[in-house]
């Protein structure tokens, strides 16, 4: 299996990964780090798919896909910190002022989970970073020690994945996500 992974510029391709079913559920659609909290929290239903309609019409792209051939089998939301909420959560901290990436969540579509496709989506998440000119990029998955994480939880990472994929813990948080602390893991770039 070679996975290619992509900026995530087809706005029917993100869909699968990150939207409803049904077009009128009020989902997140990856929107919840990535708009300011009042501009989130007033986006309803099918203007939540119209709102990632926009971004992904915009440089850069909101993240990035995985493919296997045609098929998008997953999802990594990356963008710089200062355009995401990361920018003044009180939960997870500045490490410094560098304008750092944000990598806050990784998807794997069932029926490919299990075969690596998070460590591709994490690569090409960091390329995508690196080539767009961010000096670092950052991730806060939970430390769960290799406990499981509940599934729905789980797309935050774990601080394991992101060691593997060269990323070094920056910083502590008062984060908790499904009983585990969350953790700054940052990789620099230049």
């Amino acid at each position: 299996m070679a996975i290619e992974v992509r900026p995530a510029t087809v706005f029917a391709d993100v869909a699968t990964m990150v939207g409803p079913k049904n077009p009128d559920s009020n989902v997140c659609w990856c929107l919840s780090y990535r708009l300011p909290s009042k501009e989130n929290l007033a986006l309803a239903r099918r203007q939540r798919g119209e709102r990632v309609q926009r971004l992904v019409r915009e440089t850069p792209a909101p993240g990035v896909l995985a493919y296997d051939g045609d098929e998008v089998v997953g999802w990594a939301a990356v963008h710089p910190r200062a355009d995401t909420s990361f920018a003044t959560n009180r939960r997870i901290p500045h490490v410094d002022d560098v304008d750092v990436w944000s990598l806050w969540c990784v998807r794997v579509r069932p029926g490919h989970r299990g075969q690596g496709i998070s460590h591709s989506l994490v690569a090409g998440a960091v390329d995508f970073a690196r080539a767009s000119g961010a000096p670092a990029i950052e991730a806060y998955p939970v430390d769960n020690g290799g406990e499981r994480v509940d599934l729905t939880m789980a797309y935050v990472g774990t601080r394991s994945l992101f060691e593997r994929a060269g990323f070094t813990k920056a910083a502590d948080t008062t984060s908790v996500i499904n009983g585990f602390p969350r953790v700054i893991m940052r990789l620099e770039l230049t």
